[in-house]
């Protein structure tokens, strides 16, 4: 049987993830891409106009996914802001420690490309970070922090520092002690303790 177009756009997208996490956008070529997913150049060029349009597509995805795991770390317990900070950086420390983990893909990539504020790359890591940021606002809205969009930002700060911390210097202790000083901060908010109607 014929592989279907959407099955072969999902290859490309799948390796170019593999290899651009792994190696950043400018170290891997289409070839490279190319030769990942088993299609020839000609392929990738067919679903896709340029190596940018790929990387956009391929942010996109992994947008949703992130998103989806997010989400997933806070369920079903996280029915306070201290269980939401607490839970979100434990998980994330987890993740941290597992070892194929080479930091935040969407913060590599605006970096690497960080003279093309245009570049659909950094476009689609800059509407990511701010929609993680929304979500979280939403979340410490919900269990009646006074100013849920400012502590989202603060804690958004905390998450980013603490990674990258991490990577530099290849110790996620770093995420560890960013969770203690959200959990400080969240301490200092004015915050309901639990859900409720």
């Amino acid at each position: 049987m014929a592989k279907q177009p959407a099955d072969t756009r999902k290859r490309i997208l799948d390796a170019a993830y593999r290899l651009y996490y792994r190696k950043g956008f400018s170290r891997v070529s289409v070839d490279a891409v190319a030769e990942l997913a088993g299609v020839t150049k000609r392929t990738v060029y067919y679903h896709f106009d340029s190596k940018d349009q790929v990387v956009a597509a391929m942010i996109e995805i992994q947008h949703l996914q992130l998103m989806k795991q997010y989400r997933s770390w806070l369920e079903p317990s996280s029915n306070s802001a201290p269980d939401i900070v607490t839970s979100l950086f434990s998980k994330l420390k987890h993740w941290a420690d597992g070892p194929d983990w080479l930091g935040s893909g969407f913060s590599r990539i605006a970096a690497e490309l960080a003279d093309l504020r245009g570049h659909p790359a950094r476009v689609a890591s800059r509407s990511h970070k701010a929609a993680v940021e929304a979500w979280l606002g939403d979340q410490f809205a919900a269990v009646g922090v006074g100013e849920p969009k400012a502590l989202a930002k603060q804690i958004m700060i905390l998450i980013e520092g603490g990674m990258s911390l991490a990577l530099i210097h290849n110790d996620t202790a770093y995420i560890e002690t960013a969770m203690r000083a959200a959990e400080s901060l969240v301490g200092n908010s004015k915050v309901a303790l639990h859900r409720g109607p």
